[in-house]
């Protein structure tokens, strides 16, 4: 297998960085995620699976369609943090020739499948509640409310255990949202348990299904766009672009900029690679110039990764749209 750098330019301002360079960088997955011990995210699994048994029993028992209904949506809580878990493991693992980023877009994987499981249990609940306003079917109330009470205190034990975690991941942040929403539905089924008790309102567990399902809805509808961004290596959200480009083209030395391609790795580490233009006569000056783009994008953007490829001014036109030499004429 060929080493890391073998495509990189003779000009390129990181034509020393190997594998071991990315390291230098700060892009590989291990010392971000260890300040956390990953054992909260598998206790949370195992939590919300026991959840799920428990419901599963208490319906089997009861007779109650809306428990297994229920146990059905935490079961797939269980299985969005089974993902985040095995996502984040998975983001851990160092950089090598094959993935000379690391692993850090798997995190972004689980948040996209977690995110898309919420797209689905929401829309079903949606359906569900609007079913079952028009066709109200037997509750059983007291049965309702300490399942409920039960789900509560695990949905906040596991909503403490991912609070720290869910800071600086994505992943993390959608399963904790997920836990969040699972608390609030739970605090809303013991009040529709003592409607359904004490007033016999069925319409209530309907109308609470309906506003939990358009908050999940509204979350994925949030978060959902922006790890697609990210997957598709779009700029950073909100990104000075215009601002950056003339920054960088009023640079002593720089007679201009073009090929710019700036990406995020994930939500804490940005990309950028450039053709850069000087003039002949500043060829001595390369290096200093180069220190000082390379300062500017970490101090004023963020950027602690660009691979800068340098161009004498009139040659520059020798590059197609993608940065290639269209004639052997060029240099």
């Amino acid at each position: 297998m060929g080493s890391c750098d073998q495509n990189h330019s003779e000009n390129s301002a990181d034509n020393h960085e190997n594998c071991g360079g990315l390291h230098h960088h700060g892009l590989t997955s291990a010392g971000q995620f260890d300040s956390v011990s990953d054992s909260r995210l598998l206790w949370s699994v195992l939590l919300n699976q026991a959840l799920t048994v428990a419901q599963v029993i208490a319906g089997i028992l009861s007779g109650s369609v809306a428990l297994l209904s229920d146990a059905a949506h935490n079961f797939s809580d269980a299985n969005s943090l089974l993902i985040a878990y095995i996502a984040r493991r998975i983001a851990r693992k160092e950089a090598n020739q094959r993935y000379t980023f690391g692993y850090r877009r798997a995190e972004l994987i689980g948040a996209t499948i977690n995110l898309t499981l919420l797209a689905v249990v929401g829309c079903y609940l949606v359906y569900e509640a609007v079913h079952r306003f028009f066709d109200p079917q037997p509750i059983i109330g007291w049965l309702m409310a300490v399942t409920a009470a039960v789900a509560l205190v695990v949905d906040l034990g596991t909503a403490f255990l991912l609070w720290a975690m869910s800071k600086g991941s994505l992943n993390v942040r959608a399963a904790f949202i997920h836990n969040l929403v699972d608390a609030a539905g739970s605090v809303a089924v013991l009040i529709g348990a003592a409607a359904v008790i004490y007033l016999k309102w069925l319409w209530v567990d309907s109308i609470l299904t309906l506003l939990i399902a358009t908050y999940i809805l509204y979350q994925v509808w949030q978060m959902l766009p922006e790890a697609t961004r990210i997957l598709m290596e779009g700029a950073p959200a909100n990104f000075h672009f215009d601002e950056m480009m003339a920054d960088l083209g009023g640079m002593d030395g720089v007679s201009g900029i073009h090929h710019v391609h700036l990406w995020e790795l994930d939500e804490s580490h940005r990309a950028l690679e450039a053709h850069v233009v000087i003039e002949p006569t500043r060829f001595e000056d390369l290096e200093t110039i180069k220190r000082e783009i390379k300062l500017y994008l970490t101090s004023e953007h963020n950027i602690r990764h660009s691979t800068l490829e340098f161009e004498f001014a009139g040659t520059s036109d020798c590059h197609d749209s993608d940065g290639n030499l269209i004639h052997d004429g060029c240099s």
